[in-house]
């Protein structure tokens, strides 16, 4: 795929990520896709370059996948799962064999591993909106990826509001905040490290 084609799928991903929120709002957890400079806090809170296996949760039209991508090494795998199928449809066509789109919940996170033969996961980067679903559902998404993350394994989330901090807590302890102003609009950042003590300014 050409540069001038990457462009026009970028700008086609923005329309459909616009489309798809307003179709399906409580699915989408922005009005737009995240900035590049939100992708590389991201990327960088998550330690993406030292893991062999990650999982991205809600990629939406692909920009944050691209960014993942643009960090991983040669030979690690990302899976990402969507649960939108138009968005799911953009993401399949990234041209990168260690990609993975897979269209379902991430409830199902550990049969979804097992059924691509990948291993338990160093990095869950989620963009799944908590604040708009229920408490029964996100507690079960915040345990599905506790028990699929590696031991050690970094949990990543940007979200708008700290709902996501307040369902991890019980069950990931107390975890990292930061903040990107340079997005619209500005996103917290949430990392947990699983069986390790939280570091940084805790929430």
């Amino acid at each position: 795929m050409s540069n001038n084609d990457l462009l026009h799928a970028h700008r086609n991903g923005r329309v459909a990520f616009f489309q798809q929120f307003l179709k399906h709002p409580r699915q989408i957890g922005s009005i737009i896709p995240s900035s590049r400079f939100l992708e590389r806090r991201i990327v960088e809170a998550a330690g993406v370059r030292s893991a062999n296996t990650i999982v991205e949760l809600g990629p939406g039209s692909g920009g944050t996948t691209l960014s993942i991508l643009d960090e991983m090494k040669q030979h690690a795998k990302l899976i990402s799962i969507e649960l939108n199928p138009h968005l799911h449809g953009l993401v399949s066509r990234i041209p990168d064999s260690r990609h993975i789109s897979h269209l379902g919940s991430a409830q199902g996170l550990k049969e979804i591993l097992s059924m691509y033969g990948l291993n338990a996961p160093e990095v869950v980067i989620s963009g799944i909106p908590f604040s708009t679903m229920s408490q029964s559902s996100g507690s079960q998404i915040i345990e599905a990826i506790s028990s699929a993350l590696a031991p050690g394994g970094r949990f990543v989330a940007y979200q708008v509001t700290n709902r996501v901090a307040s369902l991890s807590h019980p069950i990931l302890g107390p975890g990292r905040l930061e903040v990107e102003f340079f997005n619209i609009p500005p996103v917290r950042v949430y990392r947990w490290e699983k069986n390790s003590a939280a570091y940084g300014a805790d929430f």
